[in-house]
């Protein structure tokens, strides 16, 4: 690995030096050397591509064959949930989790046989954990000379396990405490992560005690994990989760903060407050001391790094209670950020804010991309951050700085009693958004024209509402607006379908879809979901809102949440705006100019075999299928899913994985698939073949979470 590194680091000198080498201009991280995949993402810059491994081409692809199917419903319920897990290759076996206990197993490359599995015994704050079936994967690392598999669980506990056995590392880590563990191989995260909180100190100065079996006591919290920690020069580095941002129940929390272990022994070597404590940066950003009681900011996306830089890369999301806050005025640093976290000590080398005070539930849902770009004739180390919205960011990966210029805009303002919006929004000029529909909203330009009458009609629905783009909050029940909702849009990608890029040309793929709505309005309430009977905010927080909320009329503790009052409305059963289900783009990121834009996957019937559609070329809506792509040698391999949609299938009514051209996205070849794709996929060099393993699975269907492997006959 130490030459591997140092031959790296030789080729991106000379990329710096001579530029009129275009062969030269890029290196790719590392990660997919001699046809490993030991990243989540493939490499440790997240690009879910291996662009050197050629063996497959456009000329053979037809020909693929199953060589495999691992199927994942031997370990729990639910497992079509929970094939959110991209393998990982090294040295001819595959190590993945399944399940919603996370079990982690190791995976024979050539044959699929299960080598072994480790399954962490179940303790009460497991049970409690709501990100069960969220598990992304593990991560890998070479500890003394021998591999390491590192994972962190529902419950929020970091285990090494030997890659050859499965079983916990000897001498790593501490005993819990949990009589069902072992006593070595594990680190109990919470009481690291809450040792200098002050909620928690004040727990134990009167006379509180940390069960290890419970976790964090409910009436202060509760923490887990969703994605794997990533390995950077010998430091483990530990994301955290908490409630989903749609499902939150109180605004007090313990902060999600980052924390750094040694890869060898399991000791905490740093911790970053994701909310600044008094004398750090962006505390000010915490309008009335809402960092006192505010919690979450959770990095449930994965994680990015650049070894050589000494660099890792992390996003967060906003804290507790997205839809309002009221309770936490301000920015919020570093909520809805893109962080970059020196590892050897945790310190913020820099930063970036994607969205201020975040309430729409904008959380960035997928690792930053890492690329060498070259832009102006200058070699550019790079950092790619796609997000829901449909806002592309571009940051030199080394300083922070943006690419191209971004710009903070105006935007919509919350007109409910005591809540808080930001002034202004980021905007990047540069490249595009993914759907140019989030900029202004629903213009002309946007409005369904299947035919004259249905514009028509569309129109007069819409004059009816205020019209926006991106970040629209919600208005009051009752309102005393001339109109009837405010709309708003989005165009970007989720959690479901990750983008990808080639460091070999620094053109990023991301699939798209568009959504306009009504948001809820918010109206009265006494803080409480009667719907689940769980309290929406404790009451201390509802005392806490009053307490910090500026002057209003209004007294704050009168609002929360409330519940949809209209969608909205429809024009004969289509959407008021040109609906777009789903969409691949391409860009050149080296000049930050859209490439192509094309439709993914079959109209659904309702809009094909509409009466009033009868004639009419209704492709461009693309279909409800979340498009999945892998770069991989000279190809763009891609499916869809149908997890809450449809696959694409061939004429024999099976799914197809999809071999298209880079430069235009054209399909070049298909092969058959028995189940349809999930998430994402991945591809390795074993024994002199080369793989590509679909992460698969259809709740529709009926079929379970498995893993499909397929290769040249």
């Amino acid at each position: 690995m130490q030459k591997l590194t140092l031959l790296s680091a030789f080729i991106r000198y000379l990329a710096l030096v001579s530029l009129c080498f275009p062969l030269l201009a890029y290196a790719q991280l590392t990660g997919v050397e001699d046809g490993a995949w030991r990243y989540l993402g493939g490499d440790a810059g997240h690009t879910r591509a291996s662009p050197h491994l050629k063996q497959i081409t456009a000329a053979n692809f037809s020909d693929l064959q199953v060589a495999w199917i691992w199927r994942g419903d031997n370990f729990g319920a639910n497992v079509e949930y929970t094939s959110r897990s991209t393998p990982i290759h090294v040295d001819g076996i595959l190590y993945t989790v399944v399940g919603q206990r996370r079990q982690v197993v190791a995976i024979d490359a050539a044959t699929g046989e299960t080598r072994w599995t480790f399954r962490e015994p179940e303790t009460m704050r497991y049970l409690r954990s709501p990100r069960t079936d969220f598990g992304k994967g593990v991560a890998y690392a070479e500890v003394d000379g021998r591999g390491v598999i590192f994972v962190t669980s529902p419950a929020y506990f970091l285990w090494a396990l030997d890659a050859r056995s499965g079983r916990p590392l000897e001498n790593w880590g501490a005993p819990t405490g949990v009589a069902e563990f072992s006593d070595t191989g594990v680190v109990d995260l919470i009481p690291d992560l809450v040792g200098d909180w002050q909620r928690w100190i004040d727990f134990l100065a009167s006379g509180g005690e940390y069960d290890p079996d419970h976790g964090i006591p409910q009436q202060l919290g509760m923490v887990t994990a969703s994605s794997p920690p990533i390995v950077v020069n010998g430091v483990v580095v530990v994301l955290v989760g908490h409630e989903p941002s749609y499902d939150q129940t109180r605004i007090e929390n313990v902060p999600g903060d980052i924390m750094g272990y040694a890869a060898s022994t399991g000791e905490q070597l740093w911790k970053f407050h994701v909310i600044p404590r008094p004398g750090e940066f962006g505390h000010e950003t915490w309008e009335n001391d809402a960092w006192q009681y505010s919690g979450d900011m959770s990095s449930w996306a994965p994680a990015a790094a650049d070894p050589e830089l000494g660099l890792v890369y992390i996003v967060t999301n906003a804290s507790t209670v997205q839809s309002y806050t009221g309770h936490r005025p301000g920015h919020n640093l570093f909520g809805g950020s893109v962080l970059a976290l020196d590892v050897a000590t945790g310190e913020r080398r820099w930063h970036f804010q994607i969205h201020h005070s975040e309430q729409w539930n904008y959380d960035i849902p997928t690792a930053p991309i890492l690329v060498d770009l070259t832009v102006n004739g200058e070699l550019v180390p790079a950092l790619i951050q796609n997000t829901k919205q449909g806002l592309v960011f571009a940051f030199n990966r080394a300083t922070g700085q943006p690419i191209w210029p971004i710009e903070e805009r105006p935007v919509m303002q919350t007109q409910v009693p005591g809540n808080y919006t930001a002034a202004t929004q980021p905007f990047p000029t540069r490249p595009e958004p993914l759907d140019r529909i989030v900029i202004d909203g629903i213009t002309d330009e946007f409005i369904i024209d299947y035919t004259p009458e249905l514009k028509a009609q569309a129109q007069e629905i819409l004059s009816e509402f205020r019209l926006g783009g991106l970040y629209v909050p919600p208005l009051p029940y009752p309102h005393n607006n001339p109109y009837r909702n405010v709309v708003g849009c989005v165009g970007g990608l989720n959690i479901y379908h990750p983008p990808v890029a080639d460091p070999t040309t620094g053109i990023m793929y991301a699939s798209h879809r568009r959504g306009c709505s009504a948001p809820s309005f918010m109206e009265p309430t006494n803080g409480v979901d009667e719907e689940r009977g769980l309290p929406g905010l404790s009451e201390e927080a509802w005392r806490g809102r009053e307490r910090h909320t500026p002057t209003t009329g209004t007294t704050v503790a009168e609002w929360a949440p409330g519940r949809s009052r209209e969608f909205l409305p429809q024009v004969e059963r289509l959407p008021v705006y040109k609906p777009l289900l789903q969409g691949l783009a391409a860009y050149n990121m080296n000049s930050g100019e859209k490439l192509w834009d094309i439709p993914i996957g079959e109209t659904p019937a309702n809009i094909k075999e509409h009466p009033l559609l009868q004639g009419i070329d209704t492709s461009a809506t693309g279909g409800s299928g979340h498009s999945i792509q892998m770069v991989m040698g000279d190809l763009l391999v891609q499916t869809t899913e149908d997890l809450r949609g449809e696959a694409e299938l061939n004429a024999n009514g099976m799914p197809v994985l999809n071999a298209r051209d880079k430069q235009t996205g054209e399909i070049l070849a298909s092969a058959e698939i028995p189940i349809p794709g999930q998430y994402g996929m991945m591809t390795y060099l074993h024994n002199g073949v080369q793989y590509i393993v679909v992460q698969s699975g259809s709740v529709r269907r009926g079929q379970p979470g498995a893993l499909v492997a397929l290769r040249l006959p």
